[in-house]
């Protein structure tokens, strides 16, 4: 049995389809399909369901391809494990945020990349919460930057970065842009262009919209924060974004953010990598300078205009 092997078995599970897995891997398909067919022969069992097109792995596939992943990930780990006692960690470093903390993430890869030159890093930004904890059991990212939650299992290590809390968006010339709180319940009865409600950050919202005991009804929906600035600054939007992300956009010109309050609330975010041992060195590496970095204080500071 070979890495190659496994490797193609994992990216047939990922791709459900024999050219794109044969792509990925920068094979050609008969050579993925050879390669299958004698990890077959080797484990004396049938991996994938053949037809006349690509029709799934079999239970027994469906198992193995859980151990192709492990042994993957325990390889590259042991990888950059023996590169960084040689010569420094180097590799590429894997993140997945959600799109609300995703200018947190800017606050750890700076010094991250300072401490490791040699490393690159891929950050994926507009990613949902089940999915950067998915990945991160697939060994498909090494670190992911989201909501604390208490479903949040003991198979994951956490560290808190900051409390995201939420400020009203509107334009200047609205009339509660020159308030300096306004309630939940006052933003709902707005014209709302909110993140769309399959993303954890919007089902945040909504929580917090029903503890006022009312409902938002967005006229419009996004799964980019920037996008909702954009539209507030056409002047027919207001919106509920972060607070965190008036660090990266400041208030834009024209634009007020009005800190919101009844309830006035804060929820935990923070980074999120496996427990697993020894575990991926690129993941306790940025462990480290989370453990480090002061990520709140960061985000207090806010160009441009202050809040109201």
């Amino acid at each position: 049995m070979l890495f190659r092997q496994l490797e193609y078995l994992v990216a047939l599970s990922r791709e459900r389809h024999f050219a794109r897995a044969a792509q990925a891997c920068h094979v050609s398909q008969p050579a993925l399909s050879e390669a299958l067919r004698k990890l077959e022969e080797e484990f004396d069992v049938s991996l994938v369901r053949r037809g006349r097109k690509y029709e799934g792995l079999t239970p027994e596939g469906e198992r193995i391809v859980v151990w192709a992943q492990r042994i993957l990930a325990d390889r590259d780990a042991l990888k950059d494990e023996v590169d960084a006692l040689r010569s420094g960690l180097s590799g590429r470093m894997r993140i997945g945020s959600v799109p609300t903390a995703s200018g947190a993430v800017a606050e750890l890869t700076g010094p991250f990349c300072a401490a490791h030159p040699l490393v690159t890093v891929e950050v994926t930004a507009d990613m949902q919460s089940v999915d950067i904890l998915r990945q991160l059991q697939n060994f498909e990212l090494d670190a992911g930057v989201t909501y604390l939650r208490e479903d949040i299992s003991d198979q994951f290590h956490t560290v808190p970065l900051y409390q995201e809390r939420y400020v009203l968006l509107l334009t200047a010339a609205d009339g509660l842009a020159r308030r300096t709180t306004a309630t939940w319940a006052e933003a709902s009865r707005l014209p709302l262009c909110l993140l769309t409600g399959s993303m954890q950050g919007r089902r945040v919202l909504d929580e917090l919209f029903a503890q006022a005991g009312t409902q938002p009804s967005p006229r419009l929906e996004t799964d980019s924060v920037a996008a909702l600035f954009a539209h507030v600054r056409t002047g027919r939007w207001a919106s509920v974004v972060p607070h965190a992300w008036l660090h990266v956009f400041g208030v834009p010109h024209g634009m007020r953010a009005v800190p919101l309050v009844e309830p006035a609330a804060a929820v935990p975010v923070g980074l999120v990598i496996a427990a697993r041992e020894p575990g991926s060195v690129m993941a306790r590496a940025l462990t480290d300078i989370a453990r480090t970095t002061d990520v709140a204080a960061a985000l207090e500071r806010v160009p441009g205009d202050p809040l109201p």
